[in-house]
Parts: structure tokens; C-alpha cells; sequence
């Protein structure tokens, strides 16, 4: 059992919260529900912005298309984080909170001129350039504006970590930034500091998620060192920032051994400082993106549990009350979880089960055998790590309204997401007159 944060398994034998036992959360708030740990969520940002800044200038974004909403903003902005957005939708939110501007990124492959107006006229603290389109729209928008907008190009260097392919963004066959071994990024560079609306400020790249192995950090930063003494050689403009994107592994199941926030900043610190003085650089301001790794630990989904069925000799099945609709991942990666029953967290788990959704799809499976207890119609499933992409990335498919998420912390529970009702799922729909009674 991996307990994260203020879980443990009270004197009752059920699981418990931010000082709250999960039956009572259910009871007052339904099923299935998004549960976060608040002093989790908090500790988790904390680990991160000291580990990185017990060596000096450097910045932590928190990437909010892992979970993005009011209250997490605000969260990230007393813990003192910057931001990082990819939608207009992500920057209006974070605006809405009050978030500081000038502490925002924005990313994205193909933002709309709306969406860069919008940031503009918030004062972003930098744009993350990813093509050559946006780069003139952007120049063109900022001189319109009287601006001079500070921007990273993102930069694809030709890393492939070890994590899932529809997860890998830094091998060179892939839709984002400028491609380092063709001559696409140096001329991505020559082009910028030729537009006077924009100044360049720094370089920024991510190989992917889920990642173990500090040694892919290593390389990358490598290349984008060797790639930043070129600028310099060439141009004489020495770039002041290297951001190194996320893709912090973390523990989901057994065999995920994550390194410690402490151990990824030495690696990447050390490495940058390295690799820098060999160049003959001055230390750039690193700045990296955890999402997943900051809330994914402090989220705990949890579900009632309602029919079962037995395949003699090849498997039993129990039935929760959410699904694909919910939680993706497994559905779209594999993703791997694991998971209790809240309510029997003392007992021993005899017998092995594989954990389906509600929706009508085969795939819709949540964990495939995973040892409980018995498992009975009216128990609660608690399913770990589900902080990140799950809200973020959930749907109503089968017209299933979404579920509540609340923030526990210190025996309080609050709703910072309210559950959608059936009403929800049609405020949108139309009917046209000619198709009316």
C-alpha cells in the first residue's frame, strides 16, 4: 500500500484524508468523487521549489494541464510557483484566480491570434514560440501593440525518454518546437532576433513524461548547451534561460521508482553548471515544468463499487461506478494504478480482481488484477495518483455528468469543482423550431 501525504488508514481500518475519513466524504459529497490532498499538493510544491532553489536562480512552472482550475491556481500562487499554460482557456482561468502575469508561460503548437492577444494584454512573463507562423504573428501582434514581448523558442533536440510513444515530445518525428538537427532551430534563432517586437530570452525544451532516468536530462541538456554556444559564437547573443520542460516520473504501481525531487536537481543543476563553463556560458536561469509529479501523488479518486461477474478460470470483474469517462489514461496509455478498498483497508487482500468502468466500451477498464478484499456492491474503491489528467482530460461520454472534486485539509472538505447534474449535460443542446412538437 503507497500512502502519500496526509492518507493513512485510520483506527476504524478505513482510508482517511486531510484528517477526514473517505466514507464520510462520500456520504456528503457522492460517488464517484476527485479527492486532493491540500497540505499534499503543498508539500509536493514545496519539495520542488526548495530542492531547485537551494542552488540558485531557477524557477518552478507548474503545468497546469495536469489539473487546472480556480483554487489549484491559487494554491501555486501562494506556494509561490510559476505557471505554465497551453490554452486561452488555461490563462483565462489563472487569470480569473488573480495568478501573477508576469509568472505565467505560455505554451502551445498552434495558439490562435485571440489566445496571443489575450496574453499580451495580461503582460505573460513569456510566450513559448513553437513554429515559424507563430513567430511572425506574434512579432506582427507585438509591434501593433507597441510591445516587446519576451519569448523561449521551444526547441525538439531529438531525445526519446523511455515512456509511452503517444507521450514522447522531444524525438524529432513530432508536432512541437523547432527541430535541432536540421538547421530548422538556428534559423528559428537568426529569424527572432531579427524581429523587433520579441526578445529572445531563452531556449525551451521537454522530451517527454513519466520519465526515470536522470540520464535523459543529461543529454538533453548537453544539446541544448552545445546548440546555445553556437548562438553565442555566431551571433554573439549569449541566451539567459534553459527551460527543460517536466516529465518528473512518479510512482503509480509497483516498480515505478521515481527519483528524489532532491536527486533530479542535483543531476540537472550540476549538469547545466557543467556543461556551461565548458562552453565558456554563463549559468542560464533554469527553469522546469512538473505537473504530474507536483499533483497526481495528492489526488485519490474514489468510487462505489456495484456489480461483479466471473469468467470461470480466467478472471473476475467488479464494476465501479465511473470509468474512461473519468479517468482516461488507462484507456489511452496503459496507464497503471493502484488502489484499496476504503472501507476494508485492514483486511487482507485474497483474492485478485481486474477493475471495470461504467461506460460501454471494452476498453473501459480502470486497473487490471489488482489484490483486494473481497469486494462487495456498496464498498469504496480508492484509486492513487489520480491528481493529474484526470479532470483535466475526463468527458461525458454516455452522457455521464462529471464528478465533484474537493480539497481536504486538516479535517475541512471544500468543493472546488461542483458535480455536473443531468441539466449540465443538456444547457448546451438546441433544438431546432422545425424540429419542435
Amino acid at each position: 500500500m503507497f500512502l502519500t501525504g496526509t492518507m493513512k488508514i485510520n483506527n476504524t481500518g478505513h482510508l482517511e484524508i486531510g484528517g477526514i475519513d473517505v466514507l464520510h466524504l462520500v456520504k456528503d459529497y457522492g460517488s464517484p468523487l476527485w479527492v486532493i490532498d491540500e497540505q499534499g499538493f503543498r508539500d509536493n510544491c514545496r519539495s520542488f521549489r526548495d530542492a531547485f532553489l537551494n542552488y540558485g536562480d531557477t524557477m518552478v512552472l507548474y503545468a497546469s494541464k495536469s489539473l487546472c482550475c480556480l483554487s489549484i491556481c491559487r494554491i501555486i500562487d501562494e506556494e509561490g510557483l510559476g505557471l505554465d499554460v497551453v490554452s486561452g482557456g488555461e490563462l483565462y482561468t489563472a487569470l480569473q484566480a488573480g495568478f501573477p502575469a508576469d509568472r505565467i508561460y505560455f505554451h502551445g503548437n498552434n495558439k490562435s491570434r485571440e489566445e496571443l492577444n489575450m496574453a499580451l494584454e495580461a503582460g505573460v512573463g513569456r510566450i513559448v514560440v513553437d513554429n515559424f507562423y507563430e513567430l511572425e504573428l506574434l512579432n506582427n501582434l507585438s509591434r501593433e501593440k507597441g510591445l516587446i514581448t519576451d519569448i523561449l523558442l521551444r526547441i525538439t533536440p531529438g531525445v526519446e525518454a523511455h515512456t509511452h510513444e503517444y507521450i514522447k515530445t522531444g524525438q524529432i518525428d513530432s508536432k512541437f518546437g523547432f527541430t535541432l538537427t536540421d538547421g530548422q532551430a538556428w534559423e528559428a534563432v537568426k529569424r527572432a532576433l531579427q524581429c523587433p517586437g520579441l526578445f529572445l530570452q531563452g531556449l525551451h525544451c521537454h522530451i517527454g513524461s513519466q520519465i526515470f532516468e536522470p540520464e535523459s536530462f543529461q543529454h538533453t541538456i548537453e544539446l541544448m548547451i552545445e546548440f546555445m554556444k553556437k548562438i553565442k559564437a555566431e551571433t554573439g547573443y549569449e541566451l539567459a534561460e534553459l527551460d527543460l520542460g517536466g516529465g518528473f516520473g512518479i510512482y503509480y504501481a509497483p516498480g515505478d521508482l521515481p527519483p528524489t525531487t532532491e536527486k533530479w536537481a542535483e543531476v540537472i543543476i550540476n549538469h547545466v553548471k557543467a556543461q556551461a563553463e565548458k562552453a565558456g556560458l554563463k549559468m542560464p536561469r533554469v527553469i522546469i515544468e512538473p505537473g504530474r509529479a507536483l499533483i497526481s501523488p495528492a489526488g485519490v479518486t474514489l468510487y462505489t463499487i456495484g456489480s461483479s461477474k466471473e469468467v470461470t478460470g480466467i478472471r473476475k470483474y467488479i464494476a465501479v461506478d465511473g470509468g474512461m469517462n473519468d479517468n482516461p489514461r488507462p484507456a489511452l496509455y496503459n496507464a497503471r494504478h493502484s488502489a484499496i478498498i476504503a472501507n476494508k483497508a485492514q483486511l487482507a487482500a485474497d483474492e485478485t480482481v481486474s477493475v471495470a468502468g461504467k461506460c460501454c466500451e471494452s476498453g473501459d477498464m480502470l486497473i487490471w488484477d489488482v489484490a483486494l478484499p473481497q469486494a462487495e456492491a456498496g464498498d469504496i474503491l480508492a484509486v492513487f495518483a489520480t491528481g493529474a489528467y484526470t479532470y483535466s482530460m475526463s468527458s461525458n461520454y454516455n452522457r455521464q455528468p462529471r464528478p465533484a472534486m474537493v480539497l481536504v485539509n486538516q479535517g475541512n472538505a471544500d468543493v472546488i469543482i461542483e458535480r455536473e447534474t443531468y441539466k449540465d449535460l443538456i444547457r448546451n443542446d438546441r433544438i431546432p423550431g422545425r424540429l419542435k412538437k
